[in-house]
């Protein structure tokens, strides 16, 4: 059996580029080699987890803790191909999200801040928007 599934650190990131921040909503777009385009709209937070979770379900990378693995073997054209991100900016704030795991039904990796040039690594979802929530705040001069 061939495993198409994609890899590279390409398709473990989301380049999250925030253009609006009202009331604690925050909307702009991701780029993700799996999206349809490389890029998908997001208009709050739930819509931008959703529809980063269901790229990573359906490309099956990274793979969900909780999914079923097996041995099989990967086809050769998928290492061939490992797209880059757009540089692509927002206009308050632009975010790289690296997801090193999906475990305990969350995310763990490492999120960079791209304006500040600093990264912190997270635990959980919750930690992640409470990380980027604090930055926006601190963009648009509200701590």
């Amino acid at each position: 059996m061939m495993d198409a599934r994609p890899s590279g650190e390409a398709y473990r990131t989301i380049r999250l580029c925030v253009d609006t921040y009202t009331d604690g909503v925050f909307a702009g777009r991701f780029f993700h080699p799996g999206a349809v385009g490389g890029v998908q709209s997001f208009k709050s937070l739930s819509q931008l987890l959703v529809g980063a979770e269901n790229l990573f379900d359906e490309n099956k990378f990274p793979q969900s803790f909780e999914a079923k693995r097996s041995f099989v073997a990967r086809t050769a054209h998928m290492a061939d191909k490992i797209p880059e991100l757009p540089r692509e900016s927002g206009r308050l704030a632009t975010f790289v999200i690296r997801l090193l795991f999906r475990q305990h039904a969350s995310w763990q990796g490492l999120v960079t801040w791209v304006e500040s040039k600093v990264e912190e690594p997270f635990r959980s979802v919750l930690e992640l928007v409470l990380m980027m929530d604090g930055a926006l705040k601190s963009c648009i001069g509200e701590v």
